[in-house]
């Protein structure tokens, strides 16, 4: 299946207002996801496709906010090794 917010999967909102329609087709184009908008005032809004995406953001700029070493992470040295069994550290230590 096609990644969401792609042409081939696009994300289907449905709205109850045309404001509320514009900050969606906003936020959708900011990001360079296609959509679907529809807007129906006699039923329910469903926004979950944006909501999943936006949320996808989210994950990403955790990771690539992270400053710290976790012990299990692998080591910023290249050996390939957990952080916590690293040789150089241990060396470092020792």
């Amino acid at each position: 299946m096609a990644k969401l917010g792609s042409s081939e999967h696009p994300a289907v909102v449905r709205v109850r207002t045309e404001g509320k329609a514009v900050e969606i087709a906003r936020i959708c184009k900011e990001n360079g996801w296609h959509f679907i908008i529809g807007i129906e005032s006699d039923k329910r809004e469903d926004i979950s496709d944006v909501t999943r995406l936006l949320g996808s953001l989210k994950t990403t700029d955790k990771n690539e906010q992270k400053t710290s070493i976790g012990r299990n992470d692998t080591c910023p040295c290249g050996s390939g090794l957990k952080y916590k069994n690293c040789r150089i550290k241990k060396e470092g230590k020792g």
